[in-house]
C-alpha cells in the first residue's frame, strides 16, 4: 500500500511544476526510466489530488461509521447491564415472594389441620353427648315401660285379690276404713 504522506509530496511537487514560469524550458527527455517516474508521479499525483479527498472523507465515513457503531455498541450494552440488573431484582423479589408464599402455606395448612383436629374433637364431643342422652332416654323411657308393665301388673293383681276376697262384710270393713280416713283428713 502507498503511503500517504509519499502521495502528497509527490502532489506538492507536480503542483510545483504547474508553476513554472513562462519561458522556462520544456525539452524532450529521451531517459525512459526518468519519464516513466515521471509520468507515474504525475499519475499518481493526479490520483491522489482527486482520490485523495475521496478516499479521506471514505476513511473518514467509514471511521465514523465505526465510531458510531462502536459508542452504539456501548450503549446497548449499559441497556444490557440495566436490564440484566433489573431482571436481577425481580428474581430476588420473585424468590422472597416464592419464599414468603411457601411459608405462608406452611402457617396456613398447620392452622387448617390444627383446626380441623379440633372441629372432629368437638365433633367426637357431641356425638359422645347425644348417644349419652339417647341411651338415657332410652333408659328412661324402658324405665317407664317397665314401671307402666309393673303398675298395671299390680293394679290387676289387685283387681284380681279384691274380686276374690270381696264379699259384703269386707266391702263394709274397707269403706268403713275410708270414712274415718276421710273424716279425720277434714278435721285436721
Amino acid at each position: 500500500m502507498i503511503d500517504l504522506t509519499l502521495l502528497i509530496n509527490i502532489s506538492d511537487q507536480v503542483s510545483n511544476l504547474s508553476t513554472l514560469p513562462f519561458g522556462a524550458e520544456f525539452g524532450f527527455n529521451g531517459n525512459i526510466l526518468e519519464t516513466n517516474v515521471i509520468n507515474l508521479a504525475v499519475v499518481i499525483g493526479i490520483v491522489v489530488s482527486f482520490g485523495g479527498d475521496a478516499l479521506r472523507s471514505l476513511l473518514e465515513n467509514r471511521r465514523q461509521t465505526i465510531l458510531n457503531s462502536l459508542q452504539e455498541a456501548d450503549q446497548r450494552a449499559e441497556e444490557a447491564k440495566e436490564k440484566l440488573s433489573k431482571a436481577k431484582y425481580q428474581l430476588e423479589l420473585a424468590q422472597k415472594k416464592g419464599t414468603e408464599i411457601r411459608q405462608q402455606g406452611s402457617i396456613t395448612a398447620e392452622q387448617e389441620k390444627k383446626q380441623c383436629i379440633r372441629q372432629t374433637q368437638e365433633d367426637a364431643q357431641r356425638l359422645e353427648e347425644v348417644k349419652q342422652e339417647t341411651l338415657q332416654m332410652q333408659q328412661q323411657k324402658t324405665i317407664s315401660q317397665v314401671s307402666q308393665q309393673v303398675v298395671s301388673l299390680a293394679l290387676n293383681q289387685v283387681r284380681d285379690k279384691l274380686k276374690t276376697r270381696l264379699d259384703p262384710s269386707f266391702h263394709s270393713s274397707v269403706n268403713n276404713f275410708n270414712i274415718v280416713l276421710f273424716t279425720n283428713y277434714k278435721v285436721h
